[in-house]
Parts: C-alpha cells; structure tokens; sequence
C-alpha cells in the first residue's frame, strides 16, 4: 500500500487561456478513499489523469509512497484505473479480462488463476466467468472493470466516474458494494465523480473542486455542514444550501423589514452585511413560527416533500415530512434554528468564523 502526494500541479488547457488545475497540492493517506468532486471542467479529472501518468504536469510533482513519480510512464507508477467507460475488451471472456493486467506482467499460471478467482469472488462474477461481455449487463460489465483493477494488487486504485453509466438504482447499490470492497482491501483510493451522493457516500474525506483548485476539504459530513466558501455549500447537497443577505443589527439578522433571531457570537458584528446560508432540513415549520412565507410549489420525493417558498429574503427550498401537505398559495411560517445557520462574507463568499 501507499500514499500519495501532488505538491503544486499546473496543467493549462492547450488554448493557454486558462489552468485545468492550478498549483493543487495534495496529499492521500495511505489506504484512504478520497473523492474529488465538482462541476465538468473543474479539473479534477486532469488531476486523476496526472497522477495516472496519462497527461504531464506543467509544473509540479506526484509522489507514490515516498517515490517521485512525476517523470515515469504510467505501467511504471504501481497504480490500477477504472475508466468510465469500462474499456473491457468484447473479444476476450470474463476470465481473460479480469486477468489482462496479470498477463501482461507474465505472472505464472498458478497465481493468475488465483487473483482472477479471488476477484471474481469478491465481486460476485464467478459464474460469468466463461462469458463474454457482450453477454453481461452494464452493472455486471463495470464489475469485471473493477475486478481487473484489483487482481494486479496495485498500490493505489484511480477511478474515473465509474458508474456515471449506470442508472440510478443500480448506480446506488453498486455503490455500496464498491465502499465494502474496497474498504476489505484497504488499497489507497483516489476517485472522481461529479456525482454529490457517491461524493458525500463512498469517500473517507471529499475534495470540492472548482475553477482547477481545491475549494475545500474535509471529511463528507464536515464539508457539508459547515462549508468554507458559498460555491461548497451551493454545489453539495440535493437541494443545495439556501442563501440570503441579511444585516446585523442589535444581535439579530434583518432581511428587509424581517427580523430574525441569530447565534450570539453576531453581536460582534454590529451593523454588518453577511450573506447567510441555512440547509433545507434544517428549517422548521411551526405555527409560531417568526418568519412568514408562501408555498409556491410542493414537491413530494416519496421520504419527504420539498417546498419551494416565498418570503422576505426570496425564494427558499424547505424540505418537510412526507405526511404535510400545502398546496401553491398556501401561508406558512417558519423557524430558522440560530445555530443552523451558517455566515459568508459577501464579497469574498468565503466562510466567515
């Protein structure tokens, strides 16, 4: 097993006008599973591929269990890949995909007959075996990937949006599936989606990216609670944090001619502009509740009803039990509990403390 280190990667896109990643630095434990998150383009998919050896830094380095790697071609780094496109091959069987990478290291007969069946077994292929992938459904196709990628016993494991293929259902129970395996193997993991669920789900820690940087890191429920910029918290989360600008006044928040009770610590901030930020779940509605609103769409998800509301701040997402019911037009009111909320700097978006 290993850890891995970038310090300072630079790569520009090819046009010169702007940086796929951005003087990143960082640094994955040893047998941890780090998710790198965020929009297309943000560059985590580059830094994968650096640290895979299929695209050179501009500047920069990677480093693999103390070795420094940054100049050796991929099959000389002890890393396996799992693309998002499977990139099985349809000529050979299930058994002889598994075992492509053992073959090409000229492992003996004896081993390679072992790794595959110990693959296989671990992720429930064995009686695919003999099959071609032509054979399989997609769910099973992206397990002989998987299958292949741990049977060389490689020091770190790279995926790429592994399961973007896959629909939904199958998507989270495969996801499942791939936490435990991995987990069981302990091998090193650095895995890109820009999926939040398979983020906030499968990773140790989450690195949010943006514009080629790191916005933040953190283990997934402490980014997503207490995110250090507005992009965080406005990217993770399904629906995602609900913003609005407020002023400090007398220790309390006033939106427009709304006031609202605030943590203690905002007395320090007389007279103040923030932008303050509060996740759907976290807003209660009550009969004595402060804060007037008005339904403006009811949104049953099956666990629960996610309303789009009206108030003094703008448009808000609540999201309530399943067993409420309100209808467009609807008045409402509603508690935004002081220590839910979370405060950012208005100009900067960054967290503010």
């Amino acid at each position: 097993m290993a850890g891995v280190t970038v310090s300072n990667l630079v790569k520009t896109y090819p046009s010169g006008r702007r940086r796929a990643t951005d003087d990143i630095s960082l640094d994955v434990a040893d047998g941890e599973f780090l998710v790198l998150v965020g929009p297309s383009g943000c560059g985590k998919t580059t830094l994968l591929r650096m640290v895979a050896g299929l695209e050179t830094p501009d500047s920069g380095t990677v480093t693999i269990a103390g070795r420094d790697v940054t100049a050796l071609p991929a099959r000389d780094r002890g890393l396996s890949m799992v693309f998002q496109s499977y990139a099985i091959f349809p000529h050979l069987k299930v058994r002889q995909n598994i075992g492509f990478g053992l073959t090409m290291r000229k492992v003996d007969k004896k081993e390679w007959n072992t790794r595959v069946d110990r693959a296989a077994e671990l992720l429930d292929l064995t009686d695919h075996l003999d099959r071609y992938p032509a054979q399989l459904s997609g769910g099973q196709r992206q397990r002989v990937a998987v299958a292949r990628a741990i049977t060389v016993d490689a020091d770190v494991l790279l995926m790429d949006e592994p399961l973007s293929n896959l629909d939904a259902l199958l998507r989270m129970q495969f996801r499942a599936e791939l936490k435990k395996i991995v987990s069981r193997l302990g091998t090193t993991t650095l895995y890109v989606t820009h999926d939040q669920a398979e983020a906030m789900s499968l990773g140790d820690r989450v690195a949010v990216m943006r514009d080629g940087r790191i916005a933040q890191i953190g283990a997934p429920l402490d980014v997503y609670d207490r995110p250090g910029e507005q992009f965080v918290g406005s990217f993770l989360g399904a629906p995602p944090m609900n913003f609005f600008t407020a002023t400090v006044h007398d220790g309390r928040l006033v939106v427009d001619d709304q006031s609202l009770p605030a943590p203690a610590a905002l007395s320090s901030w007389p007279d103040r502009k923030i932008l303050a930020g509060i996740r759907a779940e976290n807003i209660t509605i009550a009969a004595d509740g402060d804060i007037p609103a008005e339904v403006e769409v009811a949104e049953p998800t099956g666990s629960a009803i996610l309303l789009t509301v009206r108030w003094a701040g703008g448009e808000l997402k609540v999201q309530t039990a399943a067993t409420f019911r309100a209808a467009p037009g609807d008045r409402i009111r509603l508690t935004f509990p002081p220590a839910a909320l979370r405060f950012f700097d208005p100009e900067t978006a960054l967290a503010l403390t």
